[in-house]
């Protein structure tokens, strides 16, 4: 389950329902609800499957 990072937002969203993809700035997507950048970081398993965990430590407006 991912949540949007937007203050104002706060939509919750499964992997199912956002399309992550790199914008030129790391992985993320983008709420569909009011389209804020949400980083994401991708891993593989021991069984070859990817998975994804949403970034904590950045601002919710994306700011590096």
């Amino acid at each position: 389950m991912f949540t949007c990072r937007n203050q104002s937002c706060g939509a919750e969203w499964a992997l199912s329902d956002v399309d992550i993809h790199n914008e030129g700035q790391g992985l993320l997507f983008r709420c569909p609800m009011c389209g804020a950048r949400n980083y994401v970081t991708r891993h593989k398993t021991e069984e070859g499957e990817l998975t994804y965990d949403q970034v904590q430590e950045l601002p919710p407006n994306g700011k590096r």
